[in-house]
């Protein structure tokens, strides 16, 4: 998240919102890229990675 973060500004966007810690539990930030798109970086607590780093999603049940 942090690393992402640093990367975009470093590529010339636009810190909208520094990552932190939100109300549901995970951690986001925003940046705005050269043309103006707004772009969400978060990390969600709740689903678990692989350990090749793919995402599974957890049951809907």
């Amino acid at each position: 998240m942090d690393a992402a973060f640093a990367a975009a500004l470093a590529a010339g966007a636009t810190a909208l919102k520094a990552p932190e810690k939100v109300f549901w539990g995970g951690y986001s930030g925003y940046w705005a890229d050269p043309d103006g798109h707004v772009w969400e970086v978060a990390m969600n607590p709740f689903w678990p990675l692989a350990a090749d780093g793919t995402l599974t999603l957890p049951d809907a049940g």
